[in-house]
């Protein structure tokens, strides 16, 4: 399966009008934003757990990046609350689960291959980052290896921009603005080249947005071989 794979667009998704679509496991459905592959998949999307929906024990060989958005996030590690987010590198591995229920945002196999560290931020963690116009809050969850994510309060009524030297992903949480004619609300899920910066316009509600400035594909990125695509030829 492609989806979105082409990183030199602009992409928009609006994930709140999409169709859930079941994964293998009973319980678990699936937004599709990015993906390359089958169910072993490069891939970023939004994934709902019913009560007391879980998974087997299974490793992460291209790595882990979720923030929940609602609800509560369990694995063997902890419990999760809407507002945290973490990172399981590459060859880590959990029983992910929800007592009841939880949706989380979620990206698979895109971290760099000697990426080891696990990050865990749990809501109200991270560091405060500097005050920029029409920001409220910023924090910043994780810095490094070429990233930069970022949890921000957008000020209502306000213009905000981003700048965008690597490549830009972000997800209105809550609120929402407009950007390049395009209304974003709760959900939407936003992907920009890089060198192309966000221009927002909040409105009445202003906007809680999680954004990551990264390589949208880093160039040392985990080795991933899926069977299910055709080869070229």
């Amino acid at each position: 399966m492609l989806l979105n794979e082409d990183l030199s667009r602009r992409i928009l998704v609006h994930a709140a009008a999409l169709d859930w679509v079941p994964s293998p496991i009973k319980g678990v459905d699936r937004r599709m934003l990015f993906r390359i592959g089958g169910e072993k998949a490069r891939a970023t999307s939004i994934v709902r757990y019913i009560s007391e929906s879980r998974f087997l024990h299974h490793r992460h060989p291209g790595g882990e990046e979720f923030f929940v958005l609602d609800g509560v996030f369990q694995d063997e590690s902890g419990d999760f609350p809407a507002g945290s987010y973490v990172r399981n590198p590459p060859r880590s591995g959990h029983a992910p689960r929800s007592e009841r229920g939880c949706t989380i945002l979620v990206k698979l196999w895109q971290f760099k291959a000697t990426d080891r560290e696990r990050i865990v931020r749990l809501p109200g963690e991270g560091r405060p980052s500097e005050s920029r116009a029409g920001v409220a809050s910023s924090r910043i969850l994780f810095d490094g290896s070429d990233e930069c994510v970022m949890l921000e309060d957008w000020r209502p009524d306000a213009d905000v921009e981003v700048a965008n030297p690597r490549g830009l992903e972000l997800l209105v949480i809550d609120g929402g603005f407009t950007e390049a004619g395009d209304a974003l609300g709760r959900w939407s899920w936003l992907r920009l080249p890089a060198g192309q910066p966000l221009h927002a316009r909040t409105g009445g509600q202003g906007a809680r947005v999680w954004y990551k400035s990264a390589p949208l594909l880093h160039q040392d990125v985990c080795l991933f071989d899926n069977p299910e695509l055709p080869k070229d030829k």
